[in-house]
């Protein structure tokens, strides 16, 4: 039988530096109660045109980069409590 599972992931964005510069937080909340958290930035060059959700986009996708690399320790660190030997997991 298939068990559906829901995890949720929520993600906040805020500019400083008169729109200047973005971060993001990524959180990811699991049914087993595991909660990882990835940040990540974007800071736009003075001269560049302001265009916000170009910053939004790459402050979101390294938050989420972020994100999937502690899922992979976490994945890896169950492995190794399951097995009793060292696990390498690559993405």
């Amino acid at each position: 039988m298939t068990t559906a599972k829901h995890w949720t992931i929520d993600l906040y964005i805020d500019e400083h530096d008169d729109s200047r510069s973005t971060r993001a937080d990524a959180r990811l909340l699991t049914g087993a109660g595991l909660n990882l958290h990835g940040s990540g930035s974007a800071r736009r060059n003075p001269a560049d045109q302001d265009v916000p959700d170009i910053g939004d986009e790459l402050a979101v996708a390294r938050a989420l980069f972020d994100l999937a690399h502690h899922l992979l320790e976490a994945a890896a660190a169950d492995i190794e409590s399951a097995t009793h030997e060292r696990a390498v997991v690559h993405a």
